[in-house]
């Protein structure tokens, strides 16, 4: 029997991979251009006292305020001007601390190269990101970048597509450049992002969602399996903390714990919970991220942790807790 080949790509599967091909084969290119220009726009950026001000005209626009933001978020103050705005009065929010970075693809975008005289005037240096070399802007600027393509993906060979997919790589390749050379850490990036996913796994300490005071399970070694019990339904953990005469920790007692117990037949009214805690157990610190108490969980299998500090119980947290500040 013949094996059952792939159906043929359809019309649209067809112009869809054309248009990737095209697109990947102009970044690996450009890639390839990266040369002496791109360590002093480099040098530009660490060395600006001010902001950077991304500029762009139509398509350009668009891909300029991708970067502005991707600069910002990085590590890098920047903000997008529309250059049209720019010169009915917005030019005001550009000094001569700024570094302003341009984009257009010809190079004569007309509302940026009417705002060449006075960037000059304020002496604010002008990266440019062009497809012509020897443009206006290209000319004008402190330093020009390369971002020519061979051919448009649009089948005319008329509507940006890879020339801006090629503006946009080499704004990101300058923002991550930077980043880089400032020595940006993902903490860093966590604080300009404090209401997402990441913000939240590298900002949220063990101490801002662990139970504290009352609200931690804790017997003594010496009480009985049941008055242990007990505790942990008045606290609702699954588990509870075990501590000597002095205050400290002893051992965990767990739901887990109690199954293991109750097969071996053990008596929960004659038996002391010392007899049946987990002694040594993991624990935690407060000031541990929260994530690595989702770690230790994981790795460990249990749904909750016993925080301490100097042997003393502190408090505790379980999966629950860190579900509901979705730190998951």
């Amino acid at each position: 029997m013949q094996p059952l080949s792939d159906p043929p790509a359809s019309p649209a599967q067809q112009r869809a991979r054309r248009v990737l091909e095209i697109e990947a084969r102009t970044l690996a290119r450009l890639a390839e251009r990266v040369d002496a220009a791109f360590d002093t726009a480099v040098a530009l950026v660490m060395a600006a006292r001010g902001r950077i001000v991304v500029t762009g005209m139509g398509k350009s626009g668009h891909i300029a305020r991708k970067i502005a933001a991707t600069l910002a978020s990085t590590g890098t103050p920047a903000l997008f001007v529309h250059p049209g705005e720019a010169a009915h009065g917005d030019l005001g929010m550009i000094t001569g601390d700024d570094v302003v970075l341009a984009l257009s693809y010809s190079g004569e975008s007309d509302e940026i190269i009417a705002l060449l005289p006075s960037l000059k005037r304020l002496g604010t240096p002008i990266i440019a990101v062009t497809g012509n070399p020897a443009s206006t802007l290209a000319r004008e600027a402190d330093v020009g970048l390369d971002g020519s393509v061979e051919q448009e993906a649009c089948p005319h060979n008329l509507a940006p597509t890879a020339s801006t997919t090629a503006a946009l790589a080499v704004g990101d390749a300058l923002a991550v450049a930077v980043l880089e050379e400032r020595g940006f850490k993902a903490e860093d990036f966590a604080l300009s992002h404090p209401g997402g996913t990441l913000g939240r796994r590298l900002l949220i300490r063990v101490r801002d969602l662990m139970h504290t005071g009352e609200a931690v399970p804790v017997v003594d070694s010496g009480v009985s399996l049941r008055d242990a019990l007990l505790e942990i339904s008045r606290k609702g953990l699954g588990m509870t903390a075990v501590v000597d005469a002095d205050g400290q920790l002893s051992g965990i007692f767990t739901d887990g714990d109690l199954r293991r117990a109750l097969d071996r037949g053990i008596d929960v009214h004659a038996t002391a919970v010392a007899d049946v805690m987990t002694r040594n157990p993991v624990t935690i610190g407060a000031d541990q991220l929260a994530s690595e108490a989702v770690a230790i969980m994981e790795k460990r299998r249990c749904n909750g942790l016993l925080v301490t500090e100097k042997s003393r119980v502190a408090g505790a947290i379980n999966m629950h807790d860190l579900l509901r500040a979705r730190v998951l």
